[in-house]
């Protein structure tokens, strides 16, 4: 028998998956999923090929979800039926894990919950299932006819990616979040610098780095074309985890002697808070040297950044301030539950007497669908995770990533602004990664 290769955590969780010692990039194989997640736009396709298919059960009504968030509450009559059909199909199967509009972003949701864990393989048909490679798992984003398949038979087959490893070195400068780290990292590889690759996470700078932060960098793999985003698990992680579990995992961690395609090294001391410019989420630059544009719009919320770390840093930027006359403020908290944790905490009534729009949780601005669409010409600063031409509405609209500390100093100034710009020391706000 062959020896075992040394492995990266991407290849032992397929291996594990697949039933084999060992894995190559490159190599087809055949896996068990342990999770699986559809939303409104993309549960109705899964489910119409489900039934093409001539399937009638799910395999595991408890390993099954789906999720309403990106239209709802629905915001017509077509997205209404989108819901209707996620809604019986739910009830239909029994699905343990359904959750109405308001109840979350399945990208906060799910890994709240415990439901995605390290050394598991998750399927979800939305792009951004990578998101809970922070927990230690492979996930990826799938086809609704893929998801469709997998659904029926607990299966599927994959390609075994090459991995990228990302080291980032020395202490995060102020202001710095997991999300600088991202639009840094797409800005020096671009987007499809990572196409079909995992891209594993690591190095000192990142031990400090809350939950919130790694949910914030694994969301954006796929902006850099990444199959997945990964971070080996850390005591952090595993508290995280032991608080939430809703069944037993087996965390895998890669080997020291493991191969890559690639290490990119980045001292984390030279980087600072950063943004990414119309048209594209690779158009990074430092927010020192970006032009100081006017603004119409901010949103704080997304599956990249609506978590309670960045509703906290938001909070206190805006607290005994005001948002702009001219610009429109938008907040969403990511779930129900952090919309709560919100409201306990004081967050929400800074939002709101800064003059900001709360929102039930909804992807709505992100992806221009509704509760913040923009108009031609207008600009909008936001913490979501794409600005591609379009993207939250007008095609002569324009966003401009960043962090949610920059953001809610943005809404404030009526400017792309650092939150230096309004005197405010970082001292001030720590305590949030």
């Amino acid at each position: 028998m062959a020896a075992r290769r040394p492995m990266t955590i991407t290849e032992k969780i397929l291996a594990a998956h697949a039933g084999l010692p060992s894995v190559e990039p490159g190599q087809l194989v055949e896996v068990r999923v342990d999770f699986l997640m559809a939303n409104d736009i993309t549960a109705p396709l899964a489910i119409r090929a489900f039934r093409e298919m001539g399937a009638t059960k799910v395999f595991d009504p408890e390993r099954v979800a789906i999720v309403l968030s990106h239209f709802a509450p629905s915001k017509d009559i077509r997205s209404a039926d989108q819901c209707k059909v996620a809604r019986e199909f739910a009830r239909e199967q029994g699905l343990t894990h359904y959750y109405e509009m308001g109840e979350g972003i399945e990208h906060a949701l799910l890994p709240d919950r415990g439901l995605v864990l390290p050394g598991e393989l998750v399927l979800g048909a939305d792009s951004h299932t990578c998101t809970y490679g922070a927990v230690g798992c492979f996930a990826t984003g799938v086809g609704s006819t893929d998801l469709a398949y997998a659904m029926a038979t607990g299966e599927t087959w994959l390609k075994v990616p090459e991995t990228l490893k990302f080291v980032y070195y020395n202490r995060l400068q102020p202001w710095v979040t997991g999300k600088d780290l991202i639009l840094y990292t797409i800005g020096r590889i671009s987007c499809d610098g990572a196409t079909y690759k995992a891209m594993e996470f690591t190095g000192e700078a990142l031990a400090d780095l809350s939950m919130d932060g790694r949910l914030a960098m694994a969301n954006m793999a796929i902006e850099a074309g990444g199959k997945n985003g990964i971070f080996n698990p850390d005591q952090r992680t595993l508290d995280y985890v032991a608080q939430r579990a809703q069944r037993p995992c087996s965390p895998v961690w890669s080997d020291p002697d493991a191969e890559y395609a690639e290490v990119y090294e980045f001292n984390a001391a030279q980087i600072e808070p950063q943004v990414a410019l119309p048209w594209s989420p690779d158009n990074v630059r430092p927010l020192s040297q970006v032009e100081r544009v006017p603004i119409d719009q901010v949103f704080i919320g997304s599956c990249t950044n609506g978590r309670l770390d960045d509703l906290r840093m938001a909070a206190r930027i805006l607290r005994g301030r005001r948002v702009h006359p001219e610009v429109r403020a938008i907040v969403i908290p990511a779930s129900r539950d952090i919309y709560l944790q919100a409201l306990k905490e004081g967050l929400i009534e800074v939002f709101m007497a800064a003059g900001c729009v709360v929102s039930a949780s909804t992807c709505g601005p992100c992806l221009g669908g509704h509760m913040g669409v923009l108009g031609k010409g207008e600009r909008c600063v936001s913490t979501s995770n794409r600005n591609f031409v379009g993207r939250m509405g007008h095609p002569e609209s324009e966003s401009y990533l960043a962090n949610p500390a920059v953001a809610a100093a943005s809404a404030v100034a009526g400017r792309l602004c650092h939150p230096e710009e309004l005197g405010i020391r970082y001292e001030e706000v720590a305590g949030v990664a």
